[in-house]
């Protein structure tokens, strides 16, 4: 047994420095080199200060802004600490109560739409961070954000095609808008009165 102690020794220390630091030091070097940005958290900055993540949902509750889907992040939501869903099943009467109440408030932020509402605005993500909402959840909040900007109607549903992004490789999900960059743009275009 003393003579199988020794090579297992030496292996381990071999796999250690290989696969504890000369592989994550390769790869991170390799993705700093390559993808700096995405790397980086994929921050999104506005004069130079950061603001956000591109890849992070953030809460915005401000009337002249988009927001997002509701997030089970942490206890006030949108906690990038705490990534979570609520785990919560289609029977779990605290579901039920949390998207009823849903449903409430934002008929009562857009006032104006009547028609059915996105099941992704009435429902959290798996992550509870997720940044994107779909082009119907942007289309159903444009007229309030339109009213509040000063702009019209047509000129946020443009704004909201033109951010919206087709699938990956062009199969792979579903057409999306970053709540983020779509506010951002808003901000540029339609700056608030």
């Amino acid at each position: 047994m003393r003579h199988q102690i020794g090579p297992a020794f030496r292996i381990m220390l071999v796999l250690t420095v290989l696969t504890g630091l000369i592989y994550p030091g390769v790869v991170t070097a390799l993705c700093q080199a390559v993808f700096h940005w995405q790397a980086n958290g994929s921050m999104v900055k506005v004069d130079g200060k950061e603001i956000g993540s591109a890849l992070i949902g953030q809460n915005f509750t401000r009337p002249e802004y988009f927001h997002p889907r509701p997030s089970a992040a942490g206890n006030d939501g949108y906690d990038a600490t705490a990534s979570t869903g609520s785990n919560y099943g289609p029977t779990s009467q605290k579901l039920i109560d949390r998207v009823k109440s849903s449903v409430e408030q934002f008929r009562k932020e857009n006032p104006d739409y009547a028609g059915p509402i996105p099941a992704d605005l009435l429902t959290a993500s798996a992550s509870g961070l997720d940044p994107e909402i779909s082009p119907a959840s942007a289309e159903a909040q444009a007229a309030r954000v339109a009213k509040a900007r000063g702009a019209s109607l047509e000129q946020v549903s443009q704004l909201i095609t033109q951010n919206t992004k087709g699938p990956d490789l062009g199969f792979l999900g579903e057409p999306r808008v970053n709540v983020l960059e779509l506010n951002l743009e808003l901000d540029r275009q339609f700056p608030h009165r």
